[in-house]
């Protein structure tokens, strides 16, 4: 365990982690979550979805936030795989307000960016940093070692470069662009330390006489889904696999020290992972324990993330993806009745006893709209390298039904019941999740051709 000494920025923010900080964070965020489950009202339904999206930016990017959200009850703590799960878009023209919202966006985008590099750079890379006062932050594990921070720490980086070269509709996109490219010199080197320990990290895993990489041979890795205790599952190790990619692409990494340490090259990495959990002709969620049917060993986070794993350019790829889908889609316990909302497993799975305890369902028999758009762009991304339209009415019906449940709840939610309600337990409210929002508008518009909200598609003219 490490100790609670401070580890300083050079900017003069000090991050703890180990034993103290750890007891603190919990603290902290117990009072939150509690306190945000019995004191927060629930507000209006049933809202015209131009009106939800306008408050939800005004709430998401207000100039007195410090760091990028979800939104309560998560608001208190800063998770840095969220900038590859959730808001990989919040730069998208097209999502974009008008002028001041774009400023208000780059600002929030490049404070979190640059706090998460400073972490990184203190040898703090944990699942959520937790403030403690001025310029005091803990680092803590939820629930256990990451696997996808790096991930969202780079998705950061990259979205904030590649911001000029979507449109020159604003000015603050390419002011963006340049403190991407500045923020990636001065960290790159921290960076480049943290992926190569990653890299370390990864254990031999042995499967009909084949030896495989794994981040979760022994212990199970944080991800999006992290209240999931199995091991040996694919989502973790799609994660790490991109985190390289990503630090390839980026300049941050060479390839050839990476081959090094995992004793073979990326393509041949991914090809043993497809194969490693691919070998029933479908992505297997966890190699761990066994599975009554073929439709409860896969979960909807096979999907992995925005321009991540999935190269449907590829056709075996497409074929795994496709049968994976397809499980999905014809599993009637996969989602909500007379509804396109997939649920995020088939089972609930075994999760931590806190997790029994107060969200039993949280990430297994429960709706995540987020999980369910990625889903859909995934579909689109099939279809577009197939020349066909085999899962394009599917996607669309996704995003409808998300529209549907935005207006009905009174915001984007994070999660919805298996009853199609919002998910709510005895110690436990879902968020409105308002940063995820703009990711929606943008597969909507891929989906459909045209932009959900025309007065946003007029002001980027």
């Amino acid at each position: 365990m490490k100790s609670d000494i401070p580890l300083p920025s050079h900017r003069g923010n000090r991050f703890y982690q180990g034993g103290v900080a750890t007891l603190v964070a919990n603290a902290l965020q117990a009072v939150n979550f509690l306190g945000d489950r019995f004191l927060r009202k629930s507000h209006h339904s049933l809202s015209a979805i131009e009106d939800l999206y306008r408050h939800s930016m005004d709430s998401a990017f207000s100039v007195t936030e410090a760091f990028l959200v979800t939104g309560a009850p998560h608001a208190s703590a800063y998770y840095p795989r969220d900038f590859a799960w959730f808001y990989p878009d919040v730069l998208d023209p097209e999502t974009v307000m008008d002028p001041q919202d774009a400023v208000r966006r780059v600002r929030l985008l490049e404070k979190s960016v640059r706090l998460l590099l400073e972490a990184v750079r203190a040898g703090v890379v944990t699942t959520t940093i937790v403030p403690a006062g001025r310029g005091r932050y803990l680092g803590v594990n939820y629930f256990s070692r990451p696997s996808d921070t790096l991930l969202g720490i780079l998705a950061g980086l990259q979205q904030m470069i590649s911001a000029e070269d979507r449109t020159a509709a604003y000015l603050a996109m390419s002011q963006c662009a340049h403190a991407g490219r500045l923020l990636l010199a001065e960290y790159g080197g921290d960076l480049k330390r943290a992926i190569l320990q990653l890299a370390s990290e990864l254990e031999p895993f042995n499967d009909d006489g084949t030896r495989y990489l794994l981040c979760d041979v022994h212990t199970p890795r944080s991800a999006a889904t992290d209240t999931r205790a199995e091991r040996r599952r694919f989502v973790t190790n799609a994660s790490v696999y991109t985190t390289f990619v990503w630090g390839v692409q980026l300049g941050v990494v060479d390839e050839n020290e990476l081959k090094r340490l995992l004793g073979r090259d990326l393509a041949q990495y991914k090809t043993d992972l497809l194969r490693l959990f691919g070998k029933d002709g479908h992505i297997r969620h966890s190699l761990e324990g066994s599975a009554s049917s073929p439709a409860s060993s896969v979960a909807l986070d096979f999907v992995s993330v925005h321009r991540g794993f999935w190269n449907m350019s590829d056709a075996s790829e497409r074929a795994m993806f496709a049968a994976t889908t397809d499980l999905i889609i014809a599993e009637p316990r996969f989602r909500i009745p007379s509804t396109f909302h997939f649920l995020v497993s088939a089972d609930n799975p075994r999760n931590k006893m806190i997790h029994r305890i107060a969200a039993p369902a949280y990430q297994g028999r429960s709706c995540w709209p987020t999980f369910n758009v990625e889903f859909a762009d995934r579909m689109l991304d099939y279809d577009e390298f197939t020349g066909g339209e085999a899962y394009r009415a599917c996607a669309q019906g996704i995003l409808k039904d998300i529209r549907t449940a935005t207006e009905v709840h009174g915001g984007y939610q994070e999660l919805i019941s298996e009853q199609g309600l919002k998910y709510r337990t005895w110690a436990y409210k879902g968020a409105v999740a308002h940063s995820w929002f703009p990711r929606f508008l943008s597969v909507w518009r891929r989906a459909y051709g045209t932009p959900l909200l025309r007065w946003i598609d007029e002001s980027t003219r």
